[in-house]
């Protein structure tokens, strides 16, 4: 996992052959006016997706992970709290692998908590259970699926 400022991306940019072109267009992004979508950068190896949701509780947001895609996600209109924990220490699977939609939930609870604000972001690797959208109200965020090497 990696949690960062966006305007220190070009120090991770080099560990994904896609993770320049994804914070690219993260940061070309007004974030003020973007609107819902799914935009598919580079064929099935980036795909960016601006969501809306609402937050939750901690008890209620459920540990995730994924086998052919790293996250990259990013706040983009509040504070969003995650869940983590090493995938290797989650044991109780909630429902199995889709490999369709490339994710597995776990009914493990997180050894960590952390808050991003708007113009950080968290990289989640296959190697790291997340449970996203931790807090209060609705949130308008960017997650880009970026195709493992």
């Amino acid at each position: 996992m990696i949690i960062d400022s966006l305007e220190n991306s070009a120090l991770y940019e080099q560990i994904n052959p896609h993770f320049k072109q994804a914070f690219d267009y993260i940061k070309s992004l007004d974030f003020s006016k973007v609107e819902p979508d799914k935009v598919i950068l580079k064929d099935d190896a980036l795909i960016v997706n601006i969501n809306e949701s609402k937050l939750k509780l901690s008890s209620d947001a459920k540990l995730e992970v994924h086998n052919k895609y790293i996250d990259i996600q990013v706040p983009l209109s509040c504070e969003e709290s995650f869940g983590w924990k090493r995938r290797s220490e989650c044991k109780d699977i909630t429902s199995p692998f889709n490999s369709e939609k490339d994710i597995e939930f776990y009914g493990d609870i997180p050894t960590t908590y952390f808050t991003l604000y708007p113009g950080e972001f968290v990289v989640f690797f296959p190697e790291d259970a997340h449970a996203p959208c931790v807090g209060e109200g609705n949130i308008k965020k960017i997650i880009v699926k970026v195709t493992v090497q």
